[in-house]
């Protein structure tokens, strides 16, 4: 650990380093480290690249500011008093938080690497780190947020708004359960793309493996969004392809 802040504290100084902020702005960043000084010396360098920095220790009180709180990128230490970062991380997932997520670690094998990302991690760097690839790591999964998922999605009639978590159809408002926009939302971003029942199972319901009764459930749930969605439209959106998943897309009547 005092590696890692070393590593980090004598990149700050170093001239390679980039000093330029973020295009955007101030994105607003939460650290969740229990080592004071790497928390530390990670605040001092982000605030001096323009991030807004807000430091949390444990793994209790990351899950609540990611759940209760907006950011825009966290930097999240996986061996944390309590709660640890992975369970944290797979709790904020489970409750619908799509914040990005870089994990800093010292565990540095391929299983952990793994285990880190199908939890819900975008990124993964493993400590000591250079400041600088740090920063790099930072800009490219706040640059796959601002252009990769904008808050409103257009597939014929239907619009699906991710920021007010609003659906309508030709104009008119659809009612929808928390898990049944989760689901339209992410066959939204893959509009005309094909997404497996696998990758349902773990991006939308955040479990790491198929059973019969997700099947069923994920069954159900594309039903009533069928009966919401596409009911009294002759453009229907939502189709199965047998044997692989669902896609939404349009299709001539």
């Amino acid at each position: 650990m005092l590696v890692a802040v070393a590593a980090v504290a004598n990149t700050l100084d170093a001239s390679e380093a980039p000093r330029a902020a973020d295009p955007a702005g101030s994105p607003r960043t939460l650290i969740v480290e229990d080592e004071p000084k790497v928390a530390e010396a990670l605040r001092e360098g982000l605030e001096g690249e323009g991030y807004d920095v807000v430091v949390e220790s444990s793994g209790e009180a990351a899950f609540y500011r990611l759940t209760t709180d907006r950011f825009d990128v966290v930097l999240l230490d996986l061996r944390l008093p309590g709660r640890d970062g992975l369970e944290s991380l797979s709790a904020a997932r489970r409750r619908g938080v799509e914040t990005p997520v870089v994990v800093l670690t010292a565990r540095d094998t391929l299983e952990d690497r793994v285990i880190g990302l199908d939890a819900g991690a975008d990124d993964y760097v493993v400590k000591p780190f250079a400041f600088a690839e740090l920063l790099a790591r930072i800009r490219a999964v706040l640059r796959r947020g601002r252009t990769s998922d904008p808050d409103r999605l257009s597939i014929d009639t239907l619009v699906v708004d991710r920021a007010t978590r609003q659906v309508t159809r030709a104009g008119r408002a659809v009612d929808l359960t928390v898990k049944e926009f989760d689901l339209l939302l992410h066959l939204a971003r893959q509009a005309g793309q094909v997404v497996s029942r696998d990758t349902l199972v773990r991006e939308v319901w955040r479990e790491t493996s198929r059973s019969t009764t997700l099947d069923n459930v994920i069954d159900v749930h594309i039903s009533r969004l069928r009966r919401k969605v596409d009911a009294d439209h002759p453009v229907k959106l939502i189709h199965t392809v047998r044997g692989v998943g669902f896609v939404l897309r349009w299709e001539a009547p």
